[in-house]
């Protein structure tokens, strides 16, 4: 006998510290729950490291005090259909309340609406855009354990010549992007343009600009989710790894922002006059760049793409026009004057990331800083360029101990985080790999 058709359900969701969703999927007919506020989940789910692993005896959040239920309190602004679901289905990004109505600290969605409300104070409104890239994969990795572009990208068991910017490569994967587009477009993101990247079966997709940096966030999210789901519908998977491959680029997730006041007005554009105000924005994110590079590069996969001669930045830098540096200036005058941000890899949590870069330029905008020169294209940097680490573990330390950090995230957060990410650090040191046996096990 044929199982009868799935019925329609509403999932409610939040956002791990690693960017993962978590939640509830709650039939159509119960959905009042959600909007009552009154879904809970243990307030632990948003302190899981990257195992799913609580850490209790790190965080003492979790059954080492009853691991407690949060509330998890909906923003209808995020309410969006589920095309990949039965027909009806729905999904919305939800908040962590305390019982006592306070959001909770380990919450992405409220570390980063907290800092808007500091925008707010001053009268002032981020403008944000994300440019996410990923690789679309074969689905065998499971059972390979390696990652394969996508069969109509190969030839005798080679990337097949690909460019960048390649419609070739577009074409040959349209129906898996018609369909990523024709769901963004259900969900009302605005998404634009779509193109090929330098690696086999990488993508841009971008998104427009947002007078709300946490609807562009919650845009972004949704964006991956988009992508995978609709790599299962072709037989396909997605990853937003940031260095899948060893030969290929990686995939980094750039920012661009702006800020205007009360009046509309970008308050970064100089009018022709020199732009001190948009250079301190760039110092500040420059300053505190080191600081929160662990928010950028959030795993230990994240840092073998800051490589010497790729268009990940190595140095920390500004430029005019310069694809090369971390903060680049697309464009200094007019009512599109804003920076571009382009450290983060496309593994980074939308959320944390988007309250480090307005971290940075919030101190730009508070005090008068110098970037130091412009990096011009075909020059090397300024001497005394500090550069990004390469290291996990020293990026973890060093967000740890920075006051930067403990304003913008709070420090019961710089804490949880960081002790989590120490953990994962070791354990990616203590694991013996396949180099190691390859290398050294026959010449040592």
């Amino acid at each position: 006998m044929a199982l009868e058709t799935a019925p329609p359900r509403i999932e409610i969701l939040l956002v791990g510290m690693n960017g993962d969703l978590r939640g509830k999927q709650i039939p159509l007919e119960a959905e009042k729950k959600v909007w009552d506020g009154t879904v809970r989940l243990p307030s632990s789910t948003q302190s899981l490291d990257i195992w799913g692993y609580d850490n209790d005896e790190i965080t003492g959040l979790s059954m080492s005090i009853g691991d407690p239920d949060g509330l998890c309190i909906p923003d209808k602004r995020s309410l969006a259909p589920m095309p990949w679901a039965p027909e009806g289905s729905k999904q919305v990004l939800s908040t962590m309340h305390e019982f006592d109505g306070t959001p909770s600290f380990m919450d992405p969605r409220a570390i980063l609406a907290a800092l808007l409300k500091r925008f707010d104070e001053r009268g002032l409104t981020p403008v944000v855009a994300t440019e996410l890239e990923f690789y679309v994969i074969e689905d065998d990795w499971r059972e390979t354990g390696r990652p394969r572009p996508p069969a109509s990208l190969m030839y005798r068991g080679e990337p097949n010549g690909f460019q960048l910017y390649d419609m070739r490569a577009v074409d040959a994967l349209d129906d898996y992007l018609q369909t990523v587009r024709a769901w963004a477009k259900l969900q009302e993101l605005p998404a634009d343009a779509t193109t090929a990247e330098f690696g086999p079966g990488q993508f841009e997709i971008n998104l427009l600009h947002r007078a709300d940096a946490l609807a562009a966030a919650d845009d972004c999210i949704y964006l991956k989710r988009i992508a995978e789901q609709a790599a299962r519908k072709h037989g396909l998977k997605s990853t937003c790894m940031a260095k899948p491959y060893a030969e290929h680029a990686g995939s980094g997730l750039h920012v661009h922002a702006s800020i205007i006041d009360r009046d509309g007005n970008n308050v970064l554009d100089a009018r022709g006059e020199d732009p001190v105000r948009l250079k301190s924005v760039c110092a500040g994110m420059l300053k505190t760049m080191r600081d929160a590079q662990l928010i950028f590069a959030p795993f230990a996969n994240s840092y073998r793409r800051f490589q010497p001669g790729s268009f990940a930045p190595v140095d920390i830098d500004w430029g005019y026009g310069h694809r090369g540096t971390a903060v680049r200036v697309p464009d200094a005058q007019g009512p599109a004057a804003r920076i571009e941000h382009r450290v983060a890899g496309a593994d980074v949590n939308p959320y944390l990331l988007l309250t480090a870069i307005l971290g940075g330029m919030l101190l730009g905008l508070d005090e008068t800083l110098d970037p130091g020169p412009a990096t011009e294209p075909g020059r090397e940097p300024a001497a005394g360029t500090k550069k990004l680490t390469h290291d996990f573990l020293t990026a973890i330390e060093e967000f740890s101990a920075s006051p930067f950090i403990a304003d913008v995230f709070g420090a019961r957060y710089q804490k949880l985080y960081g002790d989590t990410k120490r953990k994962e650090a070791i354990t990616y040191l203590r694991t013996v790999s396949d180099f190691d046996y390859q290398t050294y096990l026959p010449r040592i």
